[in-house]
């Protein structure tokens, strides 16, 4: 499966923006990859504006990833605020060209930044099969929460749409290597770069990392760019042979 991360520059809470931007970038991938992983508020920046810019689940930005797919001829991910009923979501959404769709709501809200008071938490870890590999989502500020990343023998690609600040990319860098370290998945993460409507700069450090948490590929620092990898459910499956370690892996329940 060919895997593409998008690196964009958010342009802050101009959703028409930048869905023309991201439009513009994904343009070149059809046709090209399989699977495309866009950041964190991919349409906003990460914003706490939820009155303003939230939608309902097959609103304008579900619409606009659905178009895109289907031109595209594949997957595309990433998050958005959603309003369900009476709660707001820092939502993840796949959508497939063959009319596949899956939702996966952040788990770890980020409370440092306050949106803990703005959005619902999610509580359900998702695991949808496509193309061949069982992939697992995660949006940003899970990526420092083990446990809840872990793979239970169900799990090929994990994926982590992000916000994730430039003074913090060592922490970034090295948790998405841990993470298909332990877990021996294949991890991507999909980073902006850019400076926000805060001040905070983001740096982007997107890469794709194999299950010896060694970087296939990434993307330039502070560049917007698209970055694309081959990855091999047989080289996996290979490798998960000749070294078991999940088969050693302790066993657990989440209680939330």
């Amino acid at each position: 499966m060919k895997l593409s991360v998008v690196q964009p520059d958010l342009a802050w809470e101009n959703k028409a923006l930048n869905l023309l931007n991201l439009g513009r970038l994904l343009s070149s991938l059809y046709g090209k990859t399989d699977l495309v992983l866009l950041p964190e508020m991919f349409s906003t920046g990460f914003s706490m504006s939820t009155d303003a810019f939230s939608e309902p689940p097959d609103g304008e930005t579900f619409l606009w990833m659905k178009e895109i797919s289907e031109k595209g001829n594949f997957g595309i991910c990433g998050s958005y605020i959603v309003h369900d009923g009476e709660k707001m979501f820092n939502r993840l959404l796949f959508t497939g060209p063959e009319k596949e769709k899956w939702i996966y709501d952040k788990r770890h809200t980020f409370t440092m930044g306050g949106e803990n008071k703005h959005f619902a938490s999610g509580n359900k870890r998702l695991v949808f099969k496509f193309r061949g590999f069982r992939i697992s989502p995660f949006i940003c500020y899970d990526l420092r929460f083990p446990v809840w990343s872990r793979n239970l023998n169900d799990t090929d690609l994990i994926l982590y749409a992000a916000n994730w600040p430039a003074e913090r990319r060592n922490v970034w860098n090295i948790l998405l290597k841990a993470r298909a370290i332990e877990n021996q998945c294949y991890v991507a993460g999909s980073n902006r770069i850019g400076t926000d409507g805060k001040g905070i700069h983001y740096s982007g450090d997107s890469a794709i990392i194999n299950p010896r948490g060694e970087i296939i590929t990434s993307a330039d620092n502070g560049m917007e760019q698209c970055i694309t990898a081959e990855l091999s459910i047989d080289e996996l499956s290979d490798f998960r042979k000749k070294f078991p370690v999940l088969d050693d892996a302790d066993r657990f329940t989440i209680h939330y």
